[in-house]
């Protein structure tokens, strides 16, 4: 029997917790080949959501596939708690050097993203001795207690769980397109620098806080793409202060801005790295790489999981970065993401009153519409058509494709997302938007 896509979701209810889900449209996928999607139903899509960017080297790519069913032919994984095999010891030579900065560095391995951040957070306070963690409003790293402490973008995520982390200070993250200060970027003066500079004077000792975590690209706040001279300036205040720098790369790095990691569009070596979601070349894995002094500061077994960095894992990861290289997959990027980015300024100045702003960098792109209906709207109309996308805050769409998608997919997508932006203006999206769309 053939189940459709109703027959899914409707038995999901039934059986998976509702806390997990922030649905869009009901949808059940099925199967996926390069940057498309195909859902139970037989619809086709074209992926901008790379699985929440999970997904850079797109769906059901042949070489992952067989690496891993090698590997599973061999052993699936072997615990490296207590011994060890040889892919998680070549990721991790791998890893290192393609980390910006030299190579004194060493990697520890989780299952996911939100266990590096609890990682990190671990690592800063025992190589400082000191207890207070520096963070931004609106930033998103993970849903463990030590990331969602660090974490401020959902009241949801922090109702009835009772309390966090102490000792954690949130900051305003530089987001020039709605500066708090009313200035623009030609006018600003680092006054969102200086709230850290004053509270440092006034009430938070910057030597009782260990470490700065930071987002190069600030991804669920709505692809914010800071200033440079607010990174290089926060970047010598955590120097001057003995303050560990750490980047939470887990959304942007793998190429997904154009480089291995995002922060070096800022020509910055951060303390600490953290990385998930895509590294695993579609499996779940995490790591976090960092000067080899800082992650020897504790002792073992301080944070060791069964399954992290089991060989399977690290095998997808390996071929996945072997094709990048072998592909020039990065280098692409940067032409893919230049090459969208152009189509999409062309619909902002034909739609002015409709599009508000667009920033990114590579393929990881912010576009901001009116306001929170019309982006339900317009998400609603774009899955119907078949793009698949979803939006970020009130009014981001949150565009992020597989690095291999092709210049015709992006083609017919930017023609769906101008057909559904002219369904808007003449009230033809059917309310139903409101019922199925909605996101943080």
């Amino acid at each position: 029997m053939n189940l459709t896509n109703k027959d899914i979701c409707e038995r999901e209810k039934k059986v998976l917790s509702s806390i997990q889900k922030l649905p869009y449209c009901p949808i059940a996928i099925k199967s996926g080949k390069g940057a498309l999607l195909y859902d139970c139903d037989g619809n086709e899509y074209i992926d901008f959501l790379s699985s929440a960017s999970s997904a850079n080297i797109g769906h059901g790519n042949k070489e992952i596939t067989q690496a891993v069913k090698n590997q599973m032919d061999k052993i699936t994984q072997y615990t490296i708690a207590y011994f060890t095999c040889e892919p998680p010891v070549i990721l991790a030579e791998k890893i290192i050097n393609l980390a910006p900065g030299d190579n004194n560095k060493k990697i520890l391995y989780s299952t996911n993203g939100s266990e590096s951040i609890d990682a990190a957070i671990k690592l800063s306070k025992g190589y400082t001795g000191r207890n207070k963690i520096i963070s931004f409003h609106g930033a998103y790293h993970g849903s463990t207690y030590g990331s969602l402490s660090i974490s401020a973008i959902s009241l949801n995520m922090r109702k009835k769980i009772g309390s966090l982390l102490p000792d954690v200070y949130h900051f305003n993250y530089p987001i020039c397109i709605k500066c708090p200060y009313g200035k623009k970027e030609s006018e600003c003066k680092l006054e969102c620098l200086e709230e850290i500079k004053s509270a440092f004077r006034m009430y938070l000792p910057a030597d009782e806080v260990a470490a700065v975590f930071f987002e190069p690209v600030a991804g669920d706040s709505g692809i914010i793409v800071p200033p440079k001279k607010y990174v290089e300036n926060l970047y010598k205040l955590c120097k001057e202060n003995n303050i560990l720098f750490v980047v939470d790369e887990i959304q942007q790095s793998l190429g997904r801005c154009g480089y291995w990691f995002s922060i070096e569009h800022f020509n910055i070596e951060p303390d600490l790295i953290v990385m998930g979601k895509s590294l695993g070349g579609g499996l779940p894995l995490g790591i976090v790489i960092g000067k080899s002094e800082i992650m020897e500061c504790l002792n073992a077994p301080a944070h060791a999981f069964t399954l992290s960095g089991n060989a399977t894992v690290c095998v997808a990861a390996l071929k996945m970065i072997e094709i990048f290289e072998r592909d020039n997959i990065i280098e692409q990027t940067k032409e893919k993401g230049s090459y969208l980015m152009n189509k999409l300024i062309y619909l902002k100045n034909k739609y002015p009153n409709i599009i508000r702003d667009i920033r990114g960098l590579g393929l990881s792109i912010g576009v901001d519409l009116p306001d929170k209906l019309a982006t339900k709207k317009i998400c609603y109309q774009c899955i119907k058509n078949g793009l698949l996308l979803i939006s970020l805050g009130e009014n981001t769409l949150r565009i992020q494709p597989p690095l291999i998608i092709t210049e015709a997919q992006l083609d017919k997508s930017i023609e769906i997302l101008e057909n559904s932006i002219n369904d808007l203006i003449k009230g033809t999206i059917s309310d139903d938007a409101y019922i199925f769309i909605n996101g943080w």
